[in-house]
């Protein structure tokens, strides 16, 4: 009986101190959190102060490594937090922090080509886009990469059918294009993960629940990143070409296309819940 109850008491302190750890995710995400807490962007006059202090080959090794972070970064084109630029690149010139992005941005801007965004003001997170290619085209219409081939057949179903698709559908579409979800592709490898997470974590697509369905469901929308570099225009010539139709015949597509404004999907400020 003694033992017992010795038993069932060191259980439940191990249980007690169990509970009162914190998890692991929680700790993570208290982390990220702190360190943008911690951070309060500083004034102009600071950041004057700040440069008065500081040479200009500092300012501009700074800048420098910065642009160096995002272009790694950028290479799996995962949105950056500048909780993380401060963290790990910007550290003790957190006081000109201001200057040194503007800089960036320029640096971006005038030698790569391209566009520094901010598409989280709330969050602070940043991606790249190519200026040329907006400018010019969509940069997903003739990819070289066959994931991005993927991503554009996936971007064309969900504008076709007005913004928002349930998943269903497009593996559905994409069987027919002997691309099966269930299966381990050749070339992408496990398609679902590539579809639901990695375009989800780079912002070309929201993968996002629907309300009160059972069994659960999902459905597809564009993404921050789609929005700002993939052009619609291009899409509608890329489906007329396919099913041999002037893309004006696609009258709402074509309206949404050529006048961006009236997009009612838009998501410039996204507040969807992502699984």
């Amino acid at each position: 009986m003694t033992q017992r109850k010795r038993l069932s008491n060191t259980q439940n302190s191990s249980q007690s101190k169990a509970a009162s750890l914190p998890r692991r995710s929680d700790t993570l995400q208290g982390e990220e959190e702190d360190d943008d807490i911690t951070f309060t962007q500083p004034s102009t006059s600071q950041v004057q102060r700040g440069l008065e202090r500081l040479t200009p080959a500092q300012v501009d090794q700074k800048t420098a490594e910065v642009v160096q972070y995002f272009l790694v970064r950028d290479q799996k084109k995962i949105p950056i937090r500048r909780a993380d630029i401060v963290k790990h690149v910007v550290k003790e010139y957190r006081n000109i922090y201001p200057e040194i992005m503007k800089r960036a941005a320029r640096t971006f801007e005038q030698v790569f080509g391209l566009k520094l965004v901010e598409i989280d003001t709330k969050n602070h997170v940043y991606i790249l886009i190519n200026k040329m290619e907006t400018v010019e085209g969509a940069p997903l219409s003739n990819p070289s990469n066959p994931k991005m081939g993927l991503l554009f057949v996936i971007l064309s179903i969900v504008f076709m059918k007005g913004g928002t698709v349930k998943e269903n559908l497009i593996w559905n579409t994409l069987k027919k294009l002997r691309v099966d979800p269930g299966e381990k592709h050749e070339e992408f490898g496990d398609v679902k993960r590539v579809v639901t997470d990695e375009f989800v974590r780079q912002r070309y697509l929201e993968y996002v629940r629907i309300p009160h369905t059972e069994p659960i469901e999902y459905e597809f929308r564009w993404g921050q990143r789609a929005e700002l570099e993939v052009s619609k225009v291009k899409i509608l010539e890329f489906m007329g070409q396919l099913h041999d139709r002037d893309p004006q015949s696609w009258s709402q597509q074509y309206k949404e296309a050529t006048n961006p404004n009236s997009n009612p999907n838009s998501t410039q400020a996204s507040t969807s819940s992502q699984r």
